[in-house]
């Protein structure tokens, strides 16, 4: 259980979580946005957006909300060792998944068994997207973006600066609670726009 020099293996999983809370979004990078978000951040919100799913919506479409919780906190891990990729860096969609396959298989055995099957398992169905809470938590990793977009828009005072953001997110989203976040957002976001 031990890794060499005689730390814990748990301990370079640890590491790899610390390295998520320092590994800045590319997408932000890329627009110059200052003080950009990073993966951990990102992920940990989303999170939180899980477990505002609220019970009564839950049984109208019976989700599992822990499971979707935990799905979040796990989504972008393998970014720890393969990085933040994203459609502009010429990599295709196969490659990237098979990086990113390789990543969390080496993130398995960092951990306890059981803990590293359900990662496995939990980010499998994440990509697959074929469940409820698959299909939730990329709602949230979508909204989570065009929200901190609207929030870099407002904090820099540039409205509309982030508009490819919401461009690329456009009709994209499933689930009936995420969309009406997105309207709201949307509503909120013109408003603001016309004010400046």
């Amino acid at each position: 259980n031990m890794a060499t020099g005689g730390s814990p293996k748990i301990f370079k999983f640890f590491e790899l979580c610390g390295k998520l809370k320092h590994i800045p979004r590319t997408g932000w990078v890329r627009k110059g946005v200052r003080n950009p978000e990073d993966i951990a951040g990102h992920m940990y919100r989303m999170a939180l957006m899980s477990f505002c799913f609220t019970s009564e919506q839950n049984v109208k479409s019976n989700v599992d909300r822990e499971k979707c919780i935990k799905m979040a906190l796990v989504h972008d891990l393998a970014e720890g060792i393969v990085g933040d990729i994203t459609p502009h860096d010429g990599v295709t969609k196969e490659d990237k998944h098979k990086m990113e396959s390789e990543a969390m298989e080496e993130i398995r055995t960092m951990v306890p068994a059981e803990v590293g099957d359900e990662f496995i398992s939990l980010w499998q169905e994440y990509e697959e997207g074929r469940s409820i809470e698959a299909l939730i938590v990329k709602d949230l990793d979508k909204f989570d973006m065009i929200f901190q977009a609207y929030e870099y828009e407002k904090l820099d005072e540039r409205p509309g600066a982030l508009e490819e953001f919401f461009k690329s997110t456009e009709g994209k989203f499933t689930h009936p609670m995420v969309k009406e976040w997105v309207m709201q957002l949307m509503d909120i976001r013109s408003q603001n726009n016309k004010l400046n």
